[in-house]
């Protein structure tokens, strides 16, 4: 995008070119505040759900004022050439024009609630994703659930379902769950078609290094350095990029060599069930082959209801990793830091990478032991505690 704006800044102030993106993001406010950065003021749409079926991005389309494509993917800044070819053309209108599009009858859309007709489902889903939004979203994921049932075949109704999934995740409206969700059914429609550039980019953006083909926000921090230089408050973003969503391609595994002390090896810190921290763990992707690795992340959440809080002014959290004879860890022992105030009820999150062993029977099901060693404390006010939570991270081992 920054190539065509700059190479067509004086088409776009003359008014003889309109600049108009399409972006397949999942989260379209990173791509506002890249805009802002780059002094691109022009109106960008948002299709997170795929809806245009794109295999592969960047497409660039010369679209006349009648709303017809002329040209698809002309030389990327060749001005003097679209000028010829496209702007200083006169096209005739369409025969016929479909006119604005108009919001479908969602209630006449909905198959029966027996129907097996996944195609009718998606369709459903895909009108629920565009017109009934945020409030909606819990249905447009029983409907494009329901078309995965009923066609477990079709990639765009497993990538979409995925998309909806991590749009809940990233909502007030969260549930345990989510994301392991969206990641399941994004590597689900990957496998059946593996040609899909979308569908793989997904994948990549929370996935280990070894898979990355470029740091995906790492120039997040510096587009904001760089507003707030000229005068400008940077637009906000509703979620925060982090760990392999800044992390820069890596070309081999490194694993931890240096023996680590073990926090807590004889077990004597007394356990948190869950009651204090809940703790969910996602493994990107799910599936990996024999000598392949995968990303874990590892989600700690105070309990709310029970009024669960961080106690910040002891140690910071702490993560063990104890992996199986064979498989290699990025890190053994990682710790999290702090924020600033005595008490705080933030998600924390850290993220590592594992390797299997190339020599690994595939097939199967691991399951990783580690713990995480934490103080909290109970209620306002309330006792204070150091404690311990067992976990296991899984991944399936298997042949592509």
């Amino acid at each position: 995008m920054p190539g065509w704006h700059e190479a067509t800044k004086d088409l776009q102030n003359d008014g003889k070119l309109q600049m108009v993106g399409i972006i397949q993001e999942q989260h379209p406010d990173r791509a506002r505040l890249f805009m802002q950065w780059k002094r691109m003021g022009w109106p960008i749409l948002v299709d997170s759900y795929n809806l245009l079926e794109v295999p592969v991005v960047p497409i660039t389309l010369a679209v006349d004022e009648h709303g017809v494509i002329r040209q698809i993917n002309p030389p990327r800044g060749d001005v003097e050439r679209l000028e010829r070819t496209f702007l200083s053309q006169t096209f005739d209108p369409p025969a016929q024009s479909t006119g604005a599009p108009v919001a479908p009858d969602l209630i006449a859309l909905k198959p029966p609630a027996r129907s097996g007709d996944a195609a009718a489902w998606k369709q459903y889903g895909d009108a629920l994703a565009v017109w009934g939004g945020a409030p909606r979203r819990d249905d447009a994921i029983s409907a494009y659930g329901a078309a995965v049932r009923s066609d477990a075949e079709d990639a765009m109704a497993q990538f979409r379902l995925g998309v909806a999934f991590r749009m809940r995740y990233d909502s007030d409206a969260r549930r345990e769950g989510d994301f392991r969700a969206a990641v399941e059914r994004w590597t689900q429609a990957l496998d059946i078609n593996p040609n899909q550039y979308i569908f793989r980019r997904r994948i990549q953006q929370y996935g280990p290094r070894l898979d990355k083909p470029y740091p995906f926000y790492d120039w997040v921090n510096t587009a904001r350095a760089e507003l707030e230089a000229r005068g400008e408050v940077p637009s906000p973003l509703v979620v925060e990029p982090r760990g392999a969503e800044f992390a820069q391609p890596a070309r081999t595994f490194t694993a931890s060599s240096a023996p680590e002390d073990e926090p807590d090896p004889r077990g004597r810190v007394l356990r948190d069930e869950g009651q204090f921290i809940t703790v969910e763990i996602i493994a990107v992707p799910p599936v990996i082959e024999p000598g392949a690795t995968t990303r874990f992340h590892v989600v700690f959440r105070p309990v709310l209801q029970n009024l669960s809080h961080w106690n910040n002014e002891a140690e910071e959290l702490a993560f063990w990793i104890d992996p199986p004879r064979g498989w290699e860890v990025e890190q053994r022992y990682l710790t999290l830091a702090i924020p600033p105030e005595a008490v705080s009820q933030e998600t924390r999150t850290l993220e590592v990478e594992v390797r299997a062993p190339e020599s690994i029977r595939f097939g199967r099901n691991m399951s990783i032991p580690a713990y995480a060693l934490y103080y909290v404390c109970e209620d306002v006010n309330g006792v204070c505690m150091y404690r311990r939570q067992d976990v296991e991270l899984q991944v399936a081992v298997r042949r592509q």
